[in-house]
This record gives C-alpha cells, sequence and structure tokens, in this order.
C-alpha cells in the first residue's frame, strides 16, 4: 500500500530558543496514542543537539503538542568524541530504562569529520546521562574509519544492532568525501558490542557513496528495514530479510510522494505502528533535515 503524505510536523528550525537550523533524524517513543518524538537541531555554529517535542497520534495524524525547551542531549565535553555534535539514531527501552543511542560528532583536519556511535540512558525518558564519555563503538580493525546511526532492537535477551560503518574516504575534486553503508553487531547487554564486519546494506554501484539510518521492523512475516541511500541526492532504500542478516533491496517499492519541501531530497527514515493498524513514517526533506520533519503514513493489511 502507498505512502499517504501528511506535510510536516516538526519545522526546521523548531521553536525553541537554543535551535537555529534543521529538525533532523526524528525518533519516537508510543505509550498508547501519547508519543515523545526525539529529533536534532543546530545551533548557531551547526552543532547539532538532541531536541525533545511530546505529542499524540491523532486518528491518522501525528500533533505535536510542546517543545521541552532544553535538550534532551547536550554536546559532549571538549575533547570527548561528541564536543561538536550530538544527533539522535534509536531509542530502547528496557528493564525500565529508556536507552537513547546517538551518533557523537568530532571536527577533523583530513577529513572534514568523525563520528562514532554514544549511548546516553534515563529512568524517565526525558532527562538522559551518557553511559560513558567515550563511544561504544569506537574505531577498530572491523571499523577502522567511523560509526554511527545504530538501529538496535532486542529479542530474547539479544541485542540486535544495524550501524553505518566507514568504508574510506576519497579525494573528489580535492575534497575527501565519505563511504559508508549498513553493517551489523551483537550484544548481551546493549553496550558492549560484538563486531564482525557483517555487511547488511552494501553499495549498490559506484555512483552511490553513502548508505545511513537503518530503521529496522519486525513483522511476523520477516523484517524490513528503511533507510538513506545517497548518489547525487539522498533518497529512501528499502530492503527485506528473513532473519535480519541477510537483505534484499527493493529500494523504489516504499517511498512516499516528494512534495515542494523534500523534492529535491528524501532521508532519515523512522518506521512504527500506532494501535489502529497504521505504519507511520517520518524523515526528512531537502537540506539534511533544514525543512523539518515531515510524516507519511499507510494503511497495514489484515494478517
Amino acid at each position: 500500500m502507498a505512502w499517504e503524505t501528511r506535510g510536516i510536523v516538526v519545522p526546521g528550525p523548531p521553536p525553541l530558543d537554543w535551535a537555529r537550523s534543521h529538525a533532523a533524524l526524528p525518533v519516537i517513543k508510543l505509550v498508547d496514542d501519547a508519543c515523545r518524538l526525539y529529533f536534532s537541531s543546530r545551533d548557531d555554529r551547526g552543532r547539532a543537539r538532541i531536541a525533545l517535542a511530546d505529542g499524540r497520534i491523532e486518528e491518522d495524524r501525528l500533533v505535536i503538542e510542546e517543545y521541552r525547551r532544553e535538550p534532551a542531549l547536550d554536546l559532549g565535553e571538549l575533547g570527548a568524541f561528541d564536543d561538536s555534535g550530538v544527533t539522535s539514531s534509536c531509542i530502547v527501552e528496557h528493564d525500565g530504562r529508556t536507552y537513547l543511542y546517538y551518533s557523537g560528532w568530532s571536527l577533523g583536519k583530513t577529513v572534514p569529520f568523525y563520528f562514532f556511535v554514544g549511548l546516553a540512558v534515563s529512568d524517565d525518558a526525558t532527562t538522559f546521562r551518557r553511559l560513558s564519555p567515550a563511544p561504544i563503538l569506537e574505531r577498530n580493525e572491523v571499523d577502522p574509519f567511523l560509526t554511527a546511526s545504530p538501529w538496535v532492537i532486542v529479542e530474547d535477551g539479544l541485542w540486535r544492532m544495524w550501524y553505518v560503518s566507514c568504508t574510506g574516504w576519497n579525494l573528489v575534486d580535492g575534497e575527501p568525501r565519505h563511504r559508508y553503508h549498513i553493517r551489523y553487531a551483537e550484544s548481551d547487554d546493549g553496550i558492549r558490542w560484538r563486531r564482525s564486519g557483517r555487511i547488511c546494506i552494501d553499495y549498490r554501484d559506484e555512483s552511490e557513496y553513502a548508505i545511513s539510518r537503518p530503521c529496522v521492523v519486525r513483522d511476523p512475516d520477516g523484517y524490513r528495514m528503511w533507510f538513506a541511500s545517497r548518489g547525487p541526492a539522498y533518497a529512501l532504500g528499502y530492503a527485506e530479510s528473513d532473519d535480519g542478516l541477510e537483505w534484499r533491496r527493493v529500494d523504489p517499492d516504499d517511498r512516499p510522494t516528494p512534495n515542494g519541501w523534500d523534492a529535491e531530497m528524501q532521508a532519515y527514515p523512522v518506521v512504527f505502528d500506532d494501535t489502529s493498524g497504521r505504519r507511520h513514517m517520518l524523515y526528512n526533506g531537502n537540506g539534511y533535515g533544514a525543512t523539518g520533519i515531515g510524516h507519511a503514513v499507510r494503511e497495514m493489511p489484515a494478517r
């Protein structure tokens, strides 16, 4: 069934004193028809912090009712892996705690930036504290350049992660350009991760150089992944799997119809179901979230 677009639900920038641009990388926590939305906005120096808004699902629309004034997660300490930005990636509820997985940014000299996966936790899903000042996915022999954008689910005590890994940098017209795709990791506690370098979504061809922000949903008939893939511009990608390890890309089949705000780019999707059997997608449009967060919805077939 086709996605029906509902327009922008969070403008870029949102109405927050510290936010000067963007509303990007949405993540949602649902409790019945109430919802808590986490997303990333940038200050006047282009540094992202993670913002928080509360709302509800009203019929087939997401309605934001209140923005929290302070960031849910602020910049890391000077010199830390996340001192130049923190961007939202995934929320996991486990044993009464909320786990916020995020990408931490630091600036480079030979390349423009580095980022790595961080983890913050909360007892109220509002105020978060870093589990460690260091990343939980640092550089190693499997991921020697950078890691980012984790999506985590817990199945029968096993924590499963799909994440971005950089395979290298190339000089394009004299400027360094990253190449990254989506890999897989496992953990027993959500903190210490086993990485083998297993690739889940690889480059389709030489023109594709960035595959980012996976979102994985497990349905009764298997796993589905939405992501963003970039050649000339970001577009939404889609893949299916029986086990979450081997994936089949069927990209063109699962994209909302572009409008003005997302006519140049569609990126950073997150997909979730409400209590009425509808499936929702939140995603970004032009300028990597400069135009805000959009919403699309569709009815799910009976199973």
